[in-house]
């Protein structure tokens, strides 16, 4: 028989299409044909054997014909969060992508799973360190303060502060005069800036109000009253601001 026309000649053949590209150096499965050593197109035959083979092969390779899980890592190197549990609202759907460069810790603590208001969840960071550094941060380092969103109606608005760097962090509320800038203060010796008409501050861990800072991993919160206005979001510890842990808040 000549082999350019055994497909023809055989009433049982029909060309099928590869199930997927081959894994791991396997042939593709299915009835189709490839070139033999010689030249010579060769029909894979459909016997019962080839079955079993093929359901083996289809396990192995379905995991190079999958793209990745829709339910995978979300922001900051943690799950996707629906707002509940340690993540909170600090999940990708909220916070957006993770900065580039950051290594991230999970927290570990919940805020209360209602809180007065509107919630505005910030977060805060550091690049380049982790939990074997302590003591004061150099000026330079890169770090991060992120608060979503970013304008509010007036009135109570909780403030939820997630530690996802490894220094200790806090959050303090400062209003803005009208020709005043964020990150325009100026900070001291101490590398702090001026706290005078401060409207409250985040600064305990897995609790509300003030404290000794909000620990990597853990979560912060508090409450305020705030007037229609412009506030600047720090965190005051030493050289903290300096290094770009400051953003704008609107209430309108």
């Amino acid at each position: 028989m000549n082999p350019d026309t055994s497909q023809v000649l055989d009433p049982t053949w029909s060309p099928r299409p590869a199930i997927c590209a081959p894994v791991l150096g396997l042939p593709a499965l299915g009835g189709g044909s490839e070139p033999g050593s010689d030249g010579v197109v060769i029909r894979a035959h459909t016997g019962r054997w080839l079955t079993v083979v093929g359901l083996v092969l289809l396990t192995v390779s379905l995991g190079g014909c999958s793209g990745p899980a829709s339910n995978g890592p979300g922001m900051m190197g943690g799950p996707r969060s629906s707002g509940t549990g340690p993540m909170g609202g600090f999940g990708a759907g909220v916070m957006g992508a993770a900065p580039h460069g950051y290594h991230l810790s999970r927290l570990t603590c919940p805020a209360p799973s209602s809180l007065p208001g509107t919630t505005v969840y910030v977060m805060v960071g550091d690049m380049g360190m982790n939990h074997m550094m302590s003591g004061v941060t150099p000026l330079g380092r890169h770090m991060m303060l992120h608060a979503v969103p970013a304008q509010v109606p007036t009135g109570q608005i909780s403030f939820v502060v997630g530690n996802r760097g490894w220094r200790t962090h806090e959050l303090v509320v400062l209003p803005l005069a009208p020709d005043q800038a964020v990150g325009d203060r100026v900070p001291g010796a101490d590398g702090k800036v001026d706290e005078t008409g401060s409207l409250g501050e985040a600064s305990a861990s897995c609790a509300a109000g003030s404290g000794d800072g909000i620990k990597a991993g853990t979560v912060g919160w508090v409450t305020l009253n705030l007037p229609v206005g412009r506030y600047e979001l720090v965190c005051n510890i030493r050289n903290h601001y300096a290094n770009g842990m400051h953003q704008l808040l609107v209430v309108a």
